[in-house]
């Protein structure tokens, strides 16, 4: 059981069984406590030591789960806990260094028990259609054409392993192609190869992540702009534990060990990468782990402000509901619709009469409840929130 807080009204603990994998739905308004309670349940998840723990971060803040709580010791000591921080890795795309402007940047994080591992992604993981997608080059295009045939070439030959510059010589070698065409594609290849995020050496993903801390995935120092590089990292790394996952759960039923724990994984921000009513790289895998994630032992969580922002067909395959104040009548709309015959009343309703920073509704489809709650504190410090004047 993950404790998540307790009953308003009677005080007992509430909680979300993990017995099976969750589609879980944190939302509500700026500074109502969503990535606080994010925060509660990765604690409770590591407490356990069972399963591979992923923050998908576009903000930059969880790095602070390393250090303890200090700030609510008697909060803490009233629900019988105390203050630690936890074993935390942060996976950087690129050189963290460079990335957060300068090593003493990384010395001082250091020394607040933050790791940092560099993130690079393997460019012969990528698909034809997900290299073409990344351009937001058509397959049918010219470009896209010599694209596809160099990716696929690449494929056929070395089977999985090839870089960047290998696709680039490949583009060269393709006679069938105009110049300007070769020329065009060429200098987004190398464009690429700039961001430094593709591998220059093959190694698996899932080796680099920590099965005993909280992973965090850092895509604060990666522009979100028209390429589409956030989504481009969530998609690889969700698509390749899909994979590897499924083959394990296959092992553990024939009573084989597998090397690779349940996977919960956390976004976010969520609505940047299943959008509503658009298309993005990342979109398509993500929505496969809300439908089909149980089989092979996948957990994700999704969290936004903007629940009306993100599919329609993620949110109605999100299993859990916990829902903190909002007040946009899009918003309050878009999770009234996810009521549930159990419900007393209109879910909307209830999600109005929450007051507090830390109220929140907690809606679990599969056992059937409702629970208004109070989350409980944090043990490690929660780096959400405003920038404050020195």
């Amino acid at each position: 059981m993950i404790t998540v807080g307790k009953n308003q009204t009677t005080s007992d603990y509430v909680g979300i069984a993990d017995e099976k994998s969750r589609a879980v739905l944190i939302c509500g308004k700026r500074g109502s406590g969503k990535s606080y309670t994010l925060g509660v349940i990765f604690e409770e998840l590591q407490a356990q030591e069972n399963c591979l723990l992923i923050v998908i971060d576009p903000m930059g803040i969880y790095h602070t789960m390393a250090e303890p709580n200090g700030a609510q010791e008697r909060e803490l000591w009233d629900w019988g806990l105390s203050s630690r921080g936890l074993p935390i890795t942060i996976h950087v795309p690129g050189d963290p260094a460079e990335r957060y402007g300068g090593e003493d940047v990384i010395r001082e994080m250091q020394s607040r028990g933050v790791r940092f591992h560099p993130l690079r992604l393997n460019a012969s993981d990528l698909s034809p259609d997900s290299w073409c997608d990344l351009f937001d080059i058509g397959v049918s295009d010219a470009m896209g054409i010599v694209l596809y045939r160099a990716v696929q070439n690449l494929r056929r030959q070395r089977k999985q392993f090839f870089y960047v510059e290998d696709i680039i010589e490949e583009v060269k070698k393709d006679e069938r192609a105009q110049e300007r065409t070769l020329e065009a594609l060429i200098n987004r290849l190398e464009m690429a190869r700039d961001w430094d995020i593709f591998s220059s050496n093959y190694r698996e993903i899932w080796e680099i992540f920590d099965l005993n801390g909280v992973n965090v995935i850092d895509l604060s120092v990666v522009d979100p702009g028209r390429h589409g590089l956030r989504n481009l990292i969530v998609d690889v790394i969700a698509r390749d534990f899909y994979k590897r996952r499924t083959v394990a759960r296959r092992r553990e039923e024939l009573g084989l060990l597998s090397d690779l724990p349940r996977v919960w994984m956390a976004i976010d921000e969520a609505h940047q990468f299943v959008p509503a009513g658009r298309a993005s790289l990342a979109k398509e895998t993500l929505i496969r782990w809300v439908k089909e994630g149980r089989q092979p032992g996948l957990s994700l969580i999704l969290a936004t402000q903007q629940p009306a922002a993100l599919d329609s067909e993620v949110l109605s395959q999100c299993d859990v509901l916990l829902v903190h104040k909002l007040t946009n009548t899009e918003d309050t709309n878009a999770i009234n619709r996810l009521s549930q015959d159990y419900m007393s009343s209109e879910l909307k309703a209830l999600v109005q009469k929450l007051s507090r920073s830390g109220e929140a509704i907690l809606v679990d489809d599969e056992a059937e409840i409702l629970t208004s709650l109070q989350v409980r504190p944090r043990v490690s410090r929660h780096g959400g929130g405003e920038a404050k004047a020195p």
